[in-house]
């Protein structure tokens, strides 16, 4: 892939705040509750863009006529229609029209379909930019009382058991606390398996946020699986877990290959991580504090 370098807007030229530059994707946040989170730049833009692209266009509706908003031409786009919507709203941009693409609530491209028609839209070298705004995850970060310093993203989690245990695993070791997204007839079966995967940390769930009804609860998973028993779920969660400690998650990296011998070692990295032989041996090498030759000399 070459390098793709993107003035967003024309050069020596400010945004202009009488028109909507066209040949742009615009991804506009919308308010995750509270209507009155919606920013001014958010308004003009679906005022002035030439077509509004929606998750969901009974929800939008809702948020246009609050805001007397007459949108120009209103399209949905969403997880079922995206493979054919897609290039077609791309090739209408690509003429000079410009979009705005909204999902129902947040972020667009945040755990929807918005990342591929961004995806779709840089390969044919279109302009994309955010309009920001309301965010979920983040807005259950900052007050979550959990570190700030280091997160990852995860969102929904695979609703098969054996999706939900790879990606558990595979967060097992971060430091960073984690993020996810759960609906309220699944967040129990979700914390436990978090309990199962990654033991007794402390989590932080906000439900309605923003809306009349927030809630928090902080303590630790089983704490919070007590909780639940006796308050039934209700609305959507931001699931807010604590990561490993450095030492802690020192610790485990120390201890996963120790039953290993050192042929076991070099093969879970060919297996596991896909590497040619020569980098596997260097990774065990490296784990075991030993040089490549020595790692070599023990597989002859």
């Amino acid at each position: 892939m070459s390098i793709q370098i993107q003035k967003s807007f024309a050069a020596g030229e400010t945004e202009n705040k009488n028109a909507v530059e066209p040949g742009i994707l615009y991804l506009v946040a919308t308010p995750i509750g509270n209507l009155e989170d919606m920013t001014y730049r958010a308004v003009r833009t679906l005022q002035e863009c030439d077509i509004l692209a929606a998750e969901d266009t009974r929800q939008t509706r809702k948020l246009l006529n609050h805001f007397e908003i007459t949108p120009r031409k209103l399209v949905s786009y969403h997880e079922h229609n995206k493979k054919a919507s897609g290039p077609e709203l791309i090739r209408l941009i690509c003429e000079g029209q410009s979009l705005a693409l909204v999902s129902d609530a947040g972020l667009p491209a945040i755990s929807d379909p918005g990342q591929d028609l961004v995806q779709l839209a840089l390969e044919q070298g279109v302009r994309v930019v955010p309009i920001p705004g309301a965010n979920a995850a983040l807005s259950a970060l900052i007050a979550s009382g959990l570190s700030t310093e280091r997160f990852t993203f995860i969102g929904f989690l695979p609703r098969d058991t054996k999706g939900q245990e790879e990606i558990l695993q595979g967060a097992r070791a971060a430091e960073g606390t984690l993020l996810f997204y759960e609906s309220p007839h699944r967040v129990i079966k979700t914390l436990k398996a978090m309990l199962e995967h990654l033991g007794n940390r402390s989590v932080v769930l906000a439900r309605e946020l923003t809306k009349r009804h927030e809630e928090w609860l902080r303590g630790t998973i089983e704490e919070a699986l007590l909780w639940l028993e006796e308050h039934p779920p209700l609305g959507e969660y931001c699931i807010v877990l604590q990561g490993q400690s450095a030492s802690e998650a020192k610790a485990e990296a120390n201890e996963w290959w120790q039953q290993m011998t050192i042929e076991e070692h070099v093969a879970h990295y060919e297996e596991r991580e896909q590497l040619p032989r020569k980098d596997a041996m260097k990774k065990a090498a490296k784990d075991r504090g030993l040089s490549k030759r020595d790692v070599y000399q023990a597989l002859l």
